[in-house]
């Protein structure tokens, strides 16, 4: 039973790295940027048959598809260049996915895009608002590199990494 769950472990990091191949083939079944996150989109992606539970076989059969995907030239080997090819085109995807969640969640008209009211709603501007006033050390309704230099210099020593020069 303990290898068996090593062996479940170590067979979904294995097949994260290489999750990428699922994007070029179109394969959407949960977004990382949803609510129930990466462990689950990668549940989902591995339940080959809907029944949601996984088998070694569904993972198998799962890993066997993404290395091939990975495989471009089809020589049953992964170069350098495949792998990076193959994180790429997951890293697109996962990108888009965000995007699209970041839209839906603020699209508060529903038609698919972001106006300017949305899109200032979206970046909170209370929190922005206070930032700007930490910023702004003189009060003076203007932020200027001194005082920024200054900001940067304070969180650099209270990190305890010391004063820059």
């Amino acid at each position: 039973m303990k290898r068996t769950a090593l062996s479940v472990t170590a067979a979904f990091a294995t097949i994260s790295v290489l999750a990428g191949p699922v994007a070029a083939h179109g394969v959407n079944k949960g977004g990382f940027g949803d609510r129930a996150g990466f462990p689950a989109s990668l549940f989902e992606q591995f339940d080959g048959n809907g029944d949601e539970a996984v088998t070694m076989d569904e993972i198998n059969a799962a890993w066997a598809e993404r290395f091939s995907d990975a495989d471009v030239d089809g020589d049953g080997q992964l170069s350098a260049e495949e792998m990076a090819g193959a994180i790429e085109v997951w890293r697109a995807e996962q990108q888009a996915r965000r995007i699209r969640s970041l839209i839906e969640r603020n699209d508060s008209d529903g038609d698919g895009l972001l106006s300017l009211e949305e899109a200032t709603a979206a970046i909170q501007p209370k929190r922005f608002d206070r930032m700007f006033e930490r910023l702004d050390a003189d009060g003076d309704g203007a932020v200027t590199k001194s005082e920024i230099d200054e900001m940067s210099d304070r969180r650099w020593f209270k990190r305890g990494r010391g004063h820059r020069h």
